[in-house]
């Protein structure tokens, strides 16, 4: 095929790009923020519900962690807490550790937003946020990234 052939090809593509990215905006104005608070509301509780899943499997592996429930302002999710006491060198400190993820409450910028924050014996190893808009949610990408961030801790927490 001609290079001529492949810039076509590629510049059409670009415009069937620019095409569905402009139906796609129609389709999100359209809702209404009832509409998108609702939306919000369904794929928080799948997301949340994943992570709770995710979360509370890490206390089998690694006896000492406890699992929390979070809820409110920050958020909805669910962390795993662990306070271990480092008496070597004839000195005491306390090693926290913690891995907590949740959904973002609903705003105005219509938004899927997860949050993630991980810490292993007082080192923080994350801190990192994910969002999509609502009409162009997937929530395979949240499950595959929430099983990204919990599995990489847990690596990253046995090799500590």
């Amino acid at each position: 095929m001609s290079d001529f052939e492949d810039r076509l090809k590629r510049a059409i593509e670009r415009g069937e790009k620019r095409s569905e990215s402009k139906r796609r905006a129609a389709e999100e104005a359209a809702m209404s923020d009832e509409e998108c608070r609702e939306l919000h509301s369904r794929l928080r509780l799948k997301v949340s519900d994943y992570i709770e899943k995710c979360l509370q499997k890490l206390p089998n592996h690694f006896p000492g962690f406890q699992y929390e429930t979070l809820f409110g302002d920050q958020g909805w999710g669910g962390a795993c807490v662990r306070d271990d006491l480092d008496l070597t060198g004839g000195r005491r400190r306390n090693l926290y550790s913690r891995i907590e993820l949740a959904v973002k409450p609903y705003s105005s910028v219509r938004v899927l937003e997860l949050s993630g924050k991980a810490m292993i014996r007082n080192k923080e190893l994350f801190h990192r946020t994910h969002f999509e808009k609502l009409s162009e949610v997937d929530e395979a990408d949240f499950r595959d990234l929430i099983d990204l961030w919990v599995v990489e801790y847990a690596e990253q927490y046995s090799a500590s």
